[in-house]
């Protein structure tokens, strides 16, 4: 998996997809069902209805790619939910969802965000 963490963020579809579609379909997916687009530079997360596979769909300077993952034993703690429905994740939390953590079962604890600023060339607070 890219070690960076994408401009466009990280989300997690929360309805199961089939996981034998593979660029263009899980662009549509992404595009039909997300509302979002595969080239902002985001990733998109997915998972089959038995959660056991994942496969996470980006675009990078070279293209578009596809990382998967099949688990030989054990679930992905992935919460499916209403259709067309995407949950925002951290770089952390994409992790401790391939390394098996179920979130139900996690108490988080407060931590310190730094304030975002406004890109290059604009001014933030001011009018």
């Amino acid at each position: 998996m890219p070690a960076n963490v994408p401009e466009g963020g990280i989300w997690l579809s929360t309805r199961p997809a089939d996981m034998r579609k593979s660029f263009d379909g899980l662009a549509a997916l992404v595009r039909n069902e997300l509302g979002g687009d595969v080239v902002s530079g985001g990733w998109f997360v997915f998972a089959d209805r038995r959660r056991t596979m994942m496969k996470i769909i980006g675009f990078g300077p070279g293209g578009c790619w596809i990382w998967s993952q099949r688990l030989e034993q054990g679930l992905f703690a992935v919460p499916f939910g209403p259709r067309g429905a995407a949950a925002p994740l951290s770089r952390t939390d994409l992790q401790a969802l391939l390394d098996g953590v179920d979130f139900a079962a996690v108490r988080r604890r407060k931590r310190y965000a730094r304030p975002r600023v406004a890109g290059p060339g604009k001014i933030s607070g001011i009018r």
